[in-house]
Formats: C-alpha cells, sequence, structure tokens
C-alpha cells in the first residue's frame, strides 16, 4: 500500500470520526433543547416562587427519573434499530399507531406553544410584534429543512442555540448570588415537596416526543446497533447533563432574585426575573433565551413528531422533509390566527407524563424479547429503574390528569 493512499485513509477516518463526534453532539442537543422550551422557563420559575430551595429537590428527582428514562430508550431503539412506534408494533400489533398519533398530537399542540415563544423572545429582544416575531422564526426553522444536509444543519442550529442558553442562564445565575448552600441542602433534605412539580418537569422535558428526539436522530444517522452501544450511551449522558446545567443555571437564577424579597411579575415570570436580575439588559437576554428555547423546540418537535409516522408509509419517508414544513406551518397558523391555546397546553402536558410510561414501558418489554432483541442482554439495573419510572410516572399521572380534566368543564 502506498503512502499516499495510507494518508487517504487515514485523512477519511479522522473525517467520519468528526462527523459521528458532530452527530453525536447533535442528537445529544436536539433532546436537551427540545426539553427547554417556554414552558419549561415558565414552569422553573413559578415553581420557584412556589417551593423557594426546595425546588431543587424537585429537580435532582427530575433528573433521576429523565437519566433512567433516556439511558433505556436510546439504548433500546438502538439495538433493535427500529423507531419507537416500530418497537411498539412488534410489541402489540397496533400499539405502534396509537403511540404515534399520541406523540404527534401532543408535539403538534405543544409546538403552537413553542412558536407562542419565538414571538415572545423576539418582541422581547427587538421589540417585534409577537404574531410577526412568530412567522419570521417559522420561516428560519422551515429554511433549516429546505437544505440539503437538513440533519447536519439541525444539528448545528441546536449546539449553538444551546451554548447560547447556557453562557446567558449562567451569567444571570452569577449576577443575583442566590444561596447555593441552602439549594444543596434543600436537594436532599427539603422543606417542602411538591409531587405536580416532579410530575409537571417530568413530563414537560422528556414526555411525548422528547424522549425519543435524540434516539431517532442517531438512528437517521446511521449510529445504531450493539457495536456503537457506547457511543449511544454517551450522547444521552450529554443531553442529560445539558439539561441539568440548564435547569440548576435557571432554578438558581430565580432564586437569587426571591431571596433578595424581589417580586416577579405574574404576568410574565421568567421576564421579570431576568430584569429584575440585570435591569432593562435583562429584559433583552431573556428574550434571546427565549427565542432560543423555543425555535429548537420547534425544530425538535416537528422533526421528532415527524419520525413516529415516517415508518408507515414510503411516500411519509420519501418527503418527512416537506411534511416536517407543513408541521411547522400548522403550529404557525395556529397561533397567528387563534393565539395560544393556554388550557390545552396544560391539559397536553399531562398526557405527556401519561405518554412517558406508556412508551418506556412498551420498549422495556420488547428489549426482553429475543425475536425483537435477538441475543442482546438488557442491563438488569436498567430494567428496573426503568420499570420504577413507569409506575412511578403512570401513577402520578393519572393523578395529575384526574386533577386537571375538571378544570376544563
Amino acid at each position: 500500500m502506498t503512502a499516499k493512499k495510507i494518508h487517504s485513509q487515514l485523512e477519511t477516518k479522522k473525517v467520519k470520526k468528526k462527523s459521528n463526534r458532530s452527530i453525536l453532539l447533535g442528537a445529544a442537543f436536539l433532546m436537551a433543547t427540545s426539553s427547554v422550551g417556554p414552558g419549561f422557563l415558565t414552569q422553573t420559575t413559578v415553581f420557584t416562587q412556589q417551593l423557594a430551595a426546595s425546588f431543587a429537590f424537585v429537580i435532582f428527582v427530575s433528573l433521576l427519573l429523565d437519566v433512567f428514562a433516556q439511558l433505556n430508550i436510546w439504548r433500546i431503539i438502538a439495538v433493535t434499530e427500529l423507531r419507537g412506534q416500530e418497537i411498539a408494533n412488534k410489541v402489540l400489533p397496533g400499539l405502534g399507531i396509537i403511540l404515534a398519533i399520541l406523540i404527534v398530537l401532543g408535539g403538534l399542540a405543544f409546538n403552537i406553544g413553542n412558536v407562542a415563544g419565538t414571538g415572545l423572545g423576539l418582541n422581547a429582544m427587538l421589540g417585534l410584534n409577537p404574531i410577526y416575531g412568530a412567522i419570521i422564526s417559522a420561516i428560519f426553522a422551515i429554511l433549516i429543512f429546505t437544505i440539503k444536509e437538513a440533519s447536519k444543519a439541525m444539528d448545528k442550529v441546536v449546539q449553538v442555540a444551546g451554548f447560547i442558553m447556557i453562557l446567558l442562564m449562567l451569567y444571570v445565575a452569577f449576577k443575583t448570588s442566590p444561596p447555593v448552600g441552602e439549594a444543596m441542602i434543600n436537594t436532599v433534605k427539603p422543606e417542602k415537596i411538591s409531587m405536580y412539580a416532579i410530575i409537571t418537569l417530568v413530563g414537560g422535558t422528556v414526555g411525548g416526543y422528547i424522549t425519543f428526539a435524540g434516539g431517532h436522530r442517531l438512528l437517521d444517522a446511521g449510529i445504531k446497533g450493539e457495536k456503537n452501544l457506547s457511543y449511544v450511551t454517551k450522547s444521552s449522558i450529554t443531553g442529560i447533563v445539558v439539561t441539568g446545567v440548564m435547569r440548576v443555571a435557571l432554578f438558581l437564577a430565580v432564586l437569587g432574585v426571591i431571596s433578595q424579597g424581589l417580586s416577579i411579575d405574574p404576568s410574565n415570570p421568567p421576564a421579570s426575573v431576568f430584569q429584575l436580575a440585570v435591569g432593562d439588559i435583562g429584559y433583552r437576554l431573556f428574550g434571546v433565551i427565549m427565542w432560543a428555547a423555543a425555535i429548537t423546540s420547534i425544530v425538535g418537535a416537528a422533526y421528532t413528531s415527524v419520525s413516529f409516522i415516517r415508518s408507515f408509509s414510503p411516500a411519509i419517508e420519501k418527503y418527512h422533509n416537506w411534511i416536517t414544513i407543513l408541521f411547522i406551518i400548522i403550529s404557525t397558523a395556529t397561533f397567528a390566527f387563534i393565539g395560544k391555546p393556554v388550557q390545552m397546553l396544560i391539559l397536553v402536558g399531562a398526557l405527556n407524563a401519561l405518554i412517558l410510561p406508556l412508551a418506556l414501558g412498551t420498549l422495556l418489554v420488547a428489549a426482553n424479547k429475543k425475536k425483537i432483541v435477538g441475543s442482546y442482554k438488557h442491563p438488569l439495573w436498567l430494567t428496573i429503574t426503568g420499570g420504577i419510572v413507569v409506575v412511578l410516572m403512570g401513577y402520578l399521572g393519572i393523578l395529575t390528569m384526574v386533577e386537571q380534566i375538571p378544570l376544563f368543564f
């Protein structure tokens, strides 16, 4: 073999390694930024107001549940080399269709809120009318899916937006000088415990389509099979760490404002926190964070929701990018002509919390069926911890639905 050929092969390997690293990081940030949308910003602010330092315990518990859910789902998708709905159909014919319908409807409903979030973000940033801001943002999201290498473009957008959000949240958290010691104590010994806060946070950050976002992205990129499990695990853990940093930073920023005795505006709690923390420039920073959180959530919700119906028809598979664009257009049109459906978003939040135990439970059954996974042996500790998440989230999800449904009638 000539020196020139050896050099060429080494360069090819370097390019492939760099490409894989970008995909793994993109999948991690796709999951993380999908879970940190407009709803997340508001929920964290409101619950921190209610629970103060005790909210640290809620974040800790929700992150533990996230870890067990994500590690199981990403791993099983990689091993079976199938999307979530395809695995569900193998467990029980027709179950995949039910799961796909629930996830697409939930993703569509939440995407209306995400579109609204981009409008509010550009309004805070530049003073644009929220409707116009939402339309401009939707066009930006659509352009991502018109590019030939749409997946690579999506990876870059979510990574850049994710890093911006982390840096700005950490900056605001530093400026508010929160009682970190008190928060650390309450992480393991809370003064108050709110199960409703836990179910809302988990349902909003790993419920519905979000749990599958990274796993489906890796599958589409060809990173699958037992030989790639180490990469899949690394990517899922990276996504959870990124999500955790965002949650903790925002929580500390809000806690710092509350501990100073400052009053948060109930009409727009997260914006109020940033304004109180850093002045008028803080309101602009909030606009940047809100827009980044919302635009990445639009991309994540559209991409993952459509990935749940791609296998149902060759036509959908062929034109999935255009269907993803249609998904974004419908979300934007609904917001522009009807407005933000707050009640529906609350109800779908509870529905998303119920989707998680259904989806995770189905995949755990699949992981222990030889006809689906072959010779693969799913780790017992993952099966047990995943089972705990299924039971706990199922129970809490039903309780939440029972509490919320009467409010709509």
